[in-house]
């Protein structure tokens, strides 16, 4: 069996990691923990546009992802590993979803929220209403 999980270090997030400690092992299943790194930000300005600041680089956030995010997988024994994707999360979780033929999709009720959410509607909405898997959603 194959588990994809959403992560974004949010306390739902954390939720929905404790549940595939839980009970990954007893579905002998393997757990791909996917992060969306949402694409640069560009600004208009007189004479075109300028990238904004960009977050951490990818190893950063892919040693954060498995270091920390993921730890309770870790202390679970739970085979899993990290996966980064470019894009907004709810189309990068059902991308790798459907690219690891995923079981079962497990994510949060609410990740990162704010002003973002509340334009483009939250992951788990997204999900519930597009995924073609089984979908989990942890309160």
């Amino acid at each position: 069996m194959k588990i994809v999980i959403g992560v974004d270090g949010s306390p739902a997030s954390a939720r929905a990691v404790e549940w595939c400690a839980v009970h990954a092992a007893a579905l002998e299943a393997e757990v791909v923990a996917v992060h969306s790194i949402e694409m640069p930000l560009y600004a208009g300005y007189p004479f075109g546009y300028v990238s904004l600041p960009s977050g951490p680089d990818r190893d950063e956030v892919h040693d954060v992802t498995q270091r920390e995010w993921c730890a309770p997988l870790s202390k679970a024994n739970v085979r899993f590993r990290v996966v980064l994707s470019d894009g907004t999360p709810a189309p990068a979780i059902i991308a790798i979803a459907k690219e690891e033929s995923a079981d079962l999709v497990v994510t949060g009720r609410r990740g990162r929220g704010g002003f973002a959410e509340l334009l483009l509607g939250s992951t788990s909405h997204a999900l519930s209403h597009h995924l073609e898997r089984p979908l989990l959603i942890i309160p």
